[in-house]
């Protein structure tokens, strides 16, 4: 068995991860919502070897809205539509994108996810998420938005329902035989019939099953649900840690859950998200790091704090701690992320003013500043410490700071045999080291069979 290798994951946000990042004089904040811009992330992400690209989605602009639009960036590319363009102009790098549980229905999502799966040949992801975000639910005709373990609850279900519309058609049900006039064999096309607490759907699906079975399952909670809901269903993990101690705690919890939905460690893949700031010396890095937070306007800043902790801060100091705040048991939003920041701050003794350089940059995430080298050490540490299987990497700037990544960090990675020089296969299954999944209904056969 050869050494074990990182698996990377490139985040496309905006035009950039840091908040201030539309202001820095190097992004092309022109190239916002262009094709080319995109086909040159996913590009450059490919030409590093990198397993995929990512792109978030949050149906909703933020609160305040008017601070939102002012001062902020909050454009962004509607995921799947984005997607089938990039995968017109790669060959090989997975293609992950973002669609809530929590506001859209399973068939489309089954249908959309497998037509990508389809046109990329194999390199499809769903990033199955709940959404936090409270105000949310008034962009979809509800007034109120579900409770966090009611979330869950139809998250569960949902995937279930989708999972089982991307069994529909065995591997094999497709006959295409021009002379007899058949075009496929309906006793491998199989109805799901599915009625649930949340759901009644019947399916088949009206497209059938996918070069790599079906689309690789991605998901991003870190909570006590969320991580129950990851151990069931999830193939690859996006999470947010500042300390290796927190992020080793989590790959062993998570990784130790599988077993009991009869599943393998390798069977999962754990990628937290790395903010770098690379530079030929670690001062020039962290001058980099510096020229961006003097770009954050303080309310912007402390905005995007109080819409994590859901917490007015309006009248308390900067300069001072946070006010008493409850754990995230209490709290009906994003309880991971939260739960962080109130860790992060109360671990550091962090004033407001701290806590907020803090989460400009990276909402959370981990941000590294150094050389290729220092950054490279830091992600082999992690890596060899059971703290993940790999990274998604953030660029706080676009195109620089994903182009500065591949062409500076990748080649130190390959140098130590932590990373790949290549592709071996085609599919993001093949990247990921993932099984191709069996379909349901053709195991029951072979089950039955073997009885018989």
């Amino acid at each position: 068995m050869g050494q074990r290798q990182l698996h990377l994951g490139a985040f496309i946000f905006g035009v950039g991860h840091h908040i201030a990042a539309w202001r820095y004089p190097h992004t092309d904040t022109n190239g916002l919502l262009k094709l080319d811009f995109y086909k040159r992330f996913a590009q450059t992400a490919e030409r590093g070897k990198f397993d995929l690209v990512f792109i978030e989605d949050i149906p909703v602009l933020p609160e305040p809205l008017a601070r939102a639009v002012q001062y902020t960036l909050p454009v962004r590319a509607e995921p799947l539509t984005l997607l089938s363009a990039l995968a017109s102009v790669t060959t090989r790098i997975g293609l992950v994108g973002t669609v809530s549980t929590t506001y859209s229905e399973p068939y489309h999502v089954a249908r959309k996810f497998a037509s990508l799966d389809h046109l990329s040949r194999g390199r499809a992801a769903w990033n199955a998420v709940t959404t936090s975000m409270e105000n949310t639910a008034k962009n979809f005709g509800r007034d109120h938005h579900l409770d966090h373990s009611l979330r869950y609850e139809r998250a569960k279900e949902f995937v279930d329902v989708v999972t089982g519309l991307w069994d529909s058609w065995e591997e094999d049900a497709l006959v295409v035989d021009k002379a007899s006039g058949i075009f496929a064999d309906p006793a491998k096309v199989h109805a799901l019939n599915h009625q649930g607490e949340h759901f009644s759907v019947r399916g088949p699906l009206s497209i059938h099953r996918s070069v790599q079975g079906r689309p690789v399952i991605v998901q991003a909670g870190s909570s006590t649900t969320g991580q129950a809901f990851a151990a069931q269903t999830a193939e690859v993990v996006f999470t947010a840690w500042q300390t290796l101690e927190e992020a080793q705690s989590f790959y062993a919890s998570l990784k130790s859950q599988l077993p009991k939905y009869g599943r393998s460690e390798d069977q999962l893949k754990i990628l937290p998200g790395i903010l770098p700031f690379i530079g030929a010396t670690e001062e020039e890095a962290r001058e980099k790091e510096a020229e961006f937070q003097h770009l954050v306007l303080p309310e912007v800043g402390l905005g995007m704090v109080q819409n994590i902790l859901r917490v007015d801060l309006t009248g308390y100091p900067l300069d001072g701690p946070l006010p008493d705040l409850p754990d995230s048991t209490e709290i009906n939003g994003g309880k991971s992320r939260y739960q962080l920041l109130l860790d992060m701050a109360r671990r550091e003794q962090l004033s407001i003013r701290q806590l907020i350089n803090r989460v400009t940059g990276a909402r959370g995430h981990r941000t590294i500043a150094g050389t290729p080298v220092q950054i490279a050490d830091q992600l082999e540490e992690w890596f060899v410490s059971k703290a993940c299987d790999g990274f998604n990497i953030m660029p706080p700037y676009l195109p620089g700071g994903l182009d500065e990544f591949v062409e500076l960090v990748i080649p130190e990675l390959q140098r130590r045999g932590l990373f790949r020089t290549d592709y071996e296969g085609t599919t993001l299954r093949e990247h990921l080291g993932l099984a191709k999944p069996v379909n349901r209904y053709a195991a029951r056969a072979a089950s039955a069979s073997s009885v018989h």
